[in-house]
């Protein structure tokens, strides 16, 4: 099988890429060519603007790609470009998504008010009715909209569509760096990480970066997933105590994961305003069952290698994020209110195991 990616050089591409090569696929990759990543030999380049798909039409022609990846449609006007480009040249169109589609995701930023919404979130669940989620952020995605990328790339008989909607994914060359703070913390040794109640309870549904490619290339290769959409996570969402207690014992940590009364934490110390209320649950049933998908690396090994990359790749200008002096005054109130109280043997605000 001929397959095109579209953007495929940043976290997510290289490994889809490369996924694709092992399993025996001819890939090429269409990218601008400002980053050039280590892939295998055999995979070819394409190097030009993904607004001006129209100029290289005569090379994808040549090319004659079976599935097109596109991996950064990030608006409407790019879906459609990309949808205009390959219709009548490839087979089919597999689109990255993600899981901020849901309403449930405008519950959680208090986009759309309401109700929670119930999860674990299907791929029939209701979708955001207000677009454009980050527009007026000032982080640059105005446009971004991945309802309407969705929607451009179902649209045509022509050319049809797989959506794959992506959770919060972890692993190497995650240029967020999601672990970076708290493993910080973890390798200076601080006796503890502090959370809130209500933020240790809540659960969002997450994926390693290799687990998340062979999703892609799987989806990519197999022809059942034409005009589906599928959901992509690991099959069971943890609290984020839960989780931050699993990366401690990945990084080999001493201390412990304390839970505070709500709203009893300086907000340095806080994750972002949000309702942690609304879990980010999905269910990713249908992946398995319709394509026979499973995690070809286990959660512990995921872990240890995305924490040996975090320590290599880690900002040099951490540490102007954190302030130890706050947390160590913290947790001396919190466990000054615990030793004085007497009505509570369990108390709610305690080290958990």
């Amino acid at each position: 099988m001929r397959v095109l990616i579209i953007g495929g050089t940043h976290f997510i591409g290289p490994p889809v890429a490369r996924r694709l090569h092992e399993a025996g696929h001819d890939v090429t990759v269409f990218h601008r060519g400002q980053t050039e990543v280590n892939l295998p030999k055999k995979v070819a380049h394409i190097h030009g603007d993904r607004m001006l798909l129209a100029a290289h039409q005569e090379a994808f022609k040549k090319l004659l790609p079976d599935v097109v990846v596109d991996m950064a449609a990030f608006t409407q006007q790019e879906a459609l470009a990309t949808l205009s480009a390959f219709r009548g040249i490839a087979r089919r169109l597999v689109v990255i998504s993600s899981q901020d589609v849901y309403r449930a995701y405008g519950r959680f930023h208090g986009g759309e008010p309401g109700v929670l919404e119930h999860v674990p979130l299907t791929e029939d669940s209701p979708l955001r009715e207000q677009l454009y989620p980050y527009r007026g952020t000032g982080r640059g995605l105005d446009g971004y909209e991945k309802i309407l990328v969705e929607r451009a790339a179902m649209s045509s008989a022509l050319l049809p569509g797989t959506v794959l909607r992506l959770p919060m994914v972890y692993g190497e060359g995650d240029y967020q760096h999601r672990l970076m703070l708290e493993l910080k913390r973890m390798d200076d040794q601080r006796p503890a990480i502090l959370l809130e109640e209500r933020v240790a309870g809540w659960r969002w549904t997450r994926s390693y970066v290799e687990n998340v490619a062979a999703a892609i290339a799987l989806a990519a290769s197999d022809e059942r997933a034409a005009n589906r959409t599928y959901n992509v996570g690991e099959p069971e969402a943890l609290s984020y105590a839960a989780w931050l207690r699993l990366v401690g014992r990945a990084a080999r940590w001493g201390g412990s994961v304390v839970v505070a009364p709500n709203d009893s934490l300086p907000a340095t110390l806080n994750l972002p305003q949000a309702n942690y209320d609304q879990h980010l649950v999905v269910d990713t049933s249908r992946i398995r069952q319709e394509l026979g998908y499973q995690e070809p690396v286990p959660r512990d090994e995921a872990l240890r290698r995305t924490i040996a990359w975090e320590r290599e790749a880690r900002p040099k200008d951490i540490d102007r994020l954190l302030d130890y002096d706050a947390e160590d005054a913290a947790l001396a109130e919190l466990r000054a209110k615990v030793s004085a109280s007497d009505s509570e043997p369990e108390p709610r605000s305690a080290l958990l195991p």
